[in-house]
């Protein structure tokens, strides 16, 4: 086999996904998420605008000591009428901590008349004395072609004098940005086919959109027709409808072979392994809810729910996986829900630890019991905990470790010491743990919390099995209208070692709804922990 051509990753999750509606990064965020890049392999990391916002120019301040990715800046090229030594937008960029700078330049005659209200030709002066400018710092420079493919279809001419003129000056990548997210993956390949005969291929990058949900689409078009560097982010951030996914990208570059046979990128297999901690990390550091959809790296990327597919699972995965869920990282799940099967259910005792024989009539009556619990508002597909204590208890396998004989809880309106309106919430919790009866009062930043301190906060024997438990992830979901609706609470936890589970509580009642996925994630620690009975 010939050696494989070298394709090149640019993330701009730090600067393109700071668009992105309700995203806005911390510098902890953003040296956090900048080094988890690099430890996955990505070639280039673009950190932001330095000088357009404090956060970005305090970023470029910080020491970094990246392993192997091109820690790039971004900024426009000067500005018409100004002398590249007299711009100080471009000084600012020059004087950036950066080992690159991406320029983005207009490539679209249209905007050059009407947003920057110049001539094509001082368009072009500014995009070579920048790239001269940088390059002359002993920068690597990278020209984003803005608005480039609209470009080329208004005026092809100027769309390409764009890219040559940055390419002749100096850049090493010229990368050619679908900025409105418009155009189809036919019309990018052949239009960077006609680019290549210009500029070479491993010279050009692509930058795309996803207006049209076919931004991975059009960054593989690209490729084929000659492209070797793709821009995109993390889980797809970016404005309006987000940016080409590099979660989604880079699997596919790993694992289809029209692409793994021919590239070779900077994400080994190893790291390719962490995609998916690292697309629910960022997440997490986002506090936005995963999309469970998500190719590759969702939850529910290699979930199966009907029976009948399950059953074909469990005699061969390759019968409905694509790829294997583990190369990324992932896991496979077969659902059990209302529309599960016995291979559903076996599947997932198996999955668990639990051995049963596939005849044991105690599968029925559970899987029955799931349906009905499922009919009420219950939804084991995405409790795994609340599931397996459900599965135990109708093996009879879980012990009862103690009672809550009752419980009280209060939220209280007032002013505090100092005259600042508040709002207090305590809980009187009362415990049977064996012949030994307790009762412990918390105080909380609502009556969930509060119950959750009071419940915790005194089980004797098994107190120290649950030190820890800590909660991650609390989620409410009104099931029908009313202020007499049913009521579904999921609560995501963890532990000292790392594992995460989900239980569930469902009731007209959020505060029992809440207590009874309190009550599933305590119990399902005592049970992992192997407490005695």
């Amino acid at each position: 086999m010939s050696a494989r051509e070298r394709l090149y990753l640019f993330d701009t999750t730090l600067r393109d996904g700071a668009q992105t509606n309700g995203v806005d990064f911390t510098l902890h965020d953003k040296l956090a998420i900048a080094a988890m890049l690099d430890e996955l392999g990505v070639d280039y990391i673009e950190g932001g605008y330095p000088g357009a916002n404090p956060t970005d120019t305090e970023f470029f301040g910080k020491s970094r000591d990246f392993k192997a990715a091109t820690f790039t800046a971004f900024g426009m090229t000067r500005r018409p009428g100004r002398s590249a030594s007299n711009d100080p937008g471009l000084a600012g960029l020059l004087e950036a901590k950066s080992d690159a700078i991406c320029f983005v330049a207009k490539a679209w005659d249209y905007h050059v008349r009407i947003a920057l209200e110049t001539t094509p030709e001082e368009n072009l002066a500014s995009v070579r004395d920048s790239v001269k400018a940088a390059a002359a710092k002993g920068r690597e420079v990278l020209l984003d072609c803005e608005h480039f493919f609209d470009g080329y279809k208004a005026n092809a001419a100027h769309a390409i004098g764009v890219a040559k003129a940055a390419y002749e000056s100096g850049a090493r990548w010229v990368v050619l940005c679908d900025t409105n997210g418009g155009t189809l993956p036919h019309e990018i390949e052949t239009i960077v086919a006609d680019v290549v005969k210009h500029i070479p291929g491993d010279h050009l990058g692509i930058h795309a959109h996803n207006d049209t949900e076919q931004a991975v689409a059009n960054s593989l078009a690209a490729v084929r027709a000659g492209a070797r560097q793709i821009q995109g982010t993390l889980n797809g951030l970016g404005e309006r409808c987000g940016n080409a996914n590099l979660t989604s990208l880079i699997p596919t570059l790993k694992l289809k072979s029209e692409f793994a046979d021919r590239f070779e990128i900077g994400v080994s297999q190893e790291k390719l392994k962490t995609l998916a901690h690292v697309s629910r990390t960022l997440d997490e550091m986002l506090n936005r809810a995963p999309n469970r959809h998500a190719p590759y790296v969702g939850d529910s990327a290699f979930a199966t729910k009907a029976g009948i597919h399950a059953s074909a699972i469990v005699k061969e995965p390759a019968t409905y996986e694509h790829v294997t869920p583990d190369a990324i990282g992932n896991s496979r799940k077969l659902l059990v829900s209302d529309q599960a099967g016995r291979s559903n259910v076996l599947a997932e005792l198996e999955r668990v630890g639990i051995s049963v024989d596939k005849n044991d009539p105690r599968i029925g009556r559970l899987l029955e019991t799931v349906k009905e619990r499922e009919a009420t508002g219950y939804a084991y597909e995405a409790a795994d905990a609340s599931f397996e204590l459900l599965a135990r208890r109708a093996l009879g396998t879980v012990p009862d470790y103690f009672a809550v004989e009752r419980f009280k809880v209060n939220v209280e309106r007032r002013y505090n010491a100092i005259g600042q309106l508040t709002t207090v919430a305590e809980a009187v919790v009362k415990v049977k743990v064996g012949d030994e009866t307790l009762i412990s009062a918390g105080e909380g930043n609502g009556p969930v919390n509060a119950l959750d301190v009071a419940l915790r906060k005194d089980l004797g024997k098994y107190q120290r099995f649950i030190g820890g438990l800590e909660l991650t992830d609390y989620r409410v979901r009104i099931l029908n209208g009313g202020t007499e609706a049913v009521t579904r609470v999921l609560i995501e936890s963890r532990d000292e070692t790392g594992a995460r589970w989900a239980t569930i509580g469902v009731s007209p009642n959020i505060i029992d709804a809440s207590f009874q996925a309190l009550m599933d994630s305590i119990v399902y620690k005592l049970l992992k922990s192997n407490a005695p009975a």
